[in-house]
């Protein structure tokens, strides 16, 4: 529908009734929402001009909106119920649009894949059978069946990206600092970002231009204008040392997207970018780092699940937290937390966390460098089509592919440039992606050049079993 058509739904009862039983419908499939209200939330009438107003959209439930649950896709937050709303949040309802409900995920935004979450896996609404990415997978699955037309989610490796990917829809991980984390749970704090998953470039567009800009609730956050003009761009790069070893499919793909910007007027070249080879090390140094300083807070005592006899004077508090974290954490989570304590142990922050960091460093420093010879960057966002649910990220992926689908999104984030992930086939019923990165807060011309291109080769939707829900 157009964001006029959405409108429309949301300021009429009976349109929004109908909508609503396709949402439960299609949510019985898919598992994207973990709570929808068409009624509590939704605008008793529509008025104004500006492309949100009218717009529903949901939100990853491990950013904050007042009222409803929190609950980071984990048993040990299952009766939370935030007191407030996070920025991004607030100042999406200030431009007129409105919350409808609450998206799954993997458990603490932990997991490429939506099978990592408390309260089950999220499909694919393209094919059932596939896996729809994560950590943000019910934002994104939401969005390709229809359900609502945006989504805010979180992206701290490619959280953001690769399920809109997976999923046939955009997502776009902004600079880092430009779209504010207030109301966001942390995980890794240097790396995650609020991100936009929409059905529309233009719909991206316009939910970035409400929620960016400085918060004084997010000493991190920043104002900043366009560092480019909103146009395309001369020169195009690809790294095309870090892309040996992509599934054929995934590479035929890549080569769709160069073919149109080179018919776009663009020049496709390669660069070099040699420190590639060490950001998927580095990036799961400094995530399970800070995910285990972060996660440290959920001991069963202030808040959330407690597994125990309450706290008392005449209970352990070692013992409370152990079993508290041990019944209410997954397995995935569990890993992260003990790798990154490993990681943050004294005599291993030298050898480990702060040689990450210095690593880091470099790879800014040459991408950077890089981006003052090109305009853009040009990346696959994993290195092959969605898998199969029941497996893993991992099964089926060679080494050299694991380390892959680490490299092709965690860039941007040990980097904080923006990048944006677009469909550009759907190879038979599973989408394949690709993403653009460019200078700090680029955004406005990622999405311009993502525009043009939909413009010229409209991207494929999912089948007709998804249908209209309103």
């Amino acid at each position: 529908m157009t964001t006029q058509q959405w409108a429309a739904t949301a300021s009429d009862s009976a349109r929004r009734g109908k909508w609503s039983a396709r949402v439960a419908e299609l949510n019985g499939e898919l598992n994207a929402l973990l709570s929808f209200d068409a009624d509590a939330r939704a605008p008793v009438a529509v008025s104004g001009d500006g492309p949100l107003f009218g717009v529903p959209f949901v939100v990853k439930d491990n950013i904050a909106v007042d009222g409803l649950p929190l609950t980071c896709g984990s048993r040990l937050l299952a009766d939370l119920v935030s007191p407030y709303s996070a920025t991004a949040v607030a100042r999406l309802e200030q431009a007129g649009a409105w919350v409808a409900g609450k998206a799954n995920l993997d458990e603490f935004g932990m997991g490429s894949s939506g099978q990592h979450s408390a309260f089950g896996p999220v499909r694919n609404p393209w094919d059932h059978r596939a896996v729809p990415g994560g950590s943000s997978s019910g934002s994104a699955a939401a969005v390709a069946a229809g359900m609502v037309p945006l989504a805010l989610g979180s992206d701290t490796g490619g959280s953001v990206r690769q399920p809109a990917s997976f999923c046939g829809v955009y997502g776009l991980k902004p600079t880092y600092g430009a779209v504010s984390r207030f109301g966001l749970v942390a995980y890794a704090s240097s790396l995650d970002v609020v991100g936009i998953i929409a059905d529309t470039p233009q719909l991206a567009r316009a939910a970035f231009a409400a929620v960016r800009g400085a918060d004084e609730w997010d000493q991190s956050s920043v104002t900043a204008a366009a560092s480019q003009p909103a146009g395309m761009p001369s020169k195009v790069g690809v790294p095309r040392v870090a892309l040996a070893g992509l599934d054929a499919r995934v590479a035929e793909v890549l080569a769709t997207a160069e073919h149109q910007l080179e018919e776009s007027g663009c020049t496709v070249v390669d660069v070099e970018l040699p420190a590639l080879e060490h950001v998927a090390a580095a990036y799961y140094v400094i995530a399970t780092a800070e995910a285990s300083a972060n996660l440290a807070r959920y001991d069963g005592i202030r808040y959330g699940a407690r597994v125990g006899d309450g706290g008392g004077p005449g209970e352990d508090a070692e013992k409370l937290v152990r079993a508290t974290r041990s019944a209410g954490f997954g397995q995935e989570v569990k890993t992260r937390i003990l790798t990154g304590t490993f990681v943050l142990r004294s005599g291993f922050q030298e050898q480990y966390y702060q040689r990450a960091q210095r690593v880091r460093t470099l790879v800014r420093e040459e991408v950077e460098r890089e981006l003052r010879r090109c305009d853009l960057l040009l990346l696959p966002t994993y290195p092959v089509p969605p898998f199969t649910a029941g497996s893993t990220a991992g099964d089926g992926l060679d080494e050299l592919q694991q380390k892959q689908a680490d490299l092709f999104t965690g860039i941007a984030n040990l980097t904080g440039h923006p990048a944006l992930a677009f469909p550009v086939d759907s190879n038979g019923g599973r989408p394949i992606g690709m993403q653009l990165m460019g200078p700090a807060h680029s955004e406005e011309q990622l999405l311009a050049v993502v525009e043009r291109l939909t413009e010229r080769w409209p991207p494929p939707r999912p089948g007709s079993h998804i249908g209209e829900v309103a």
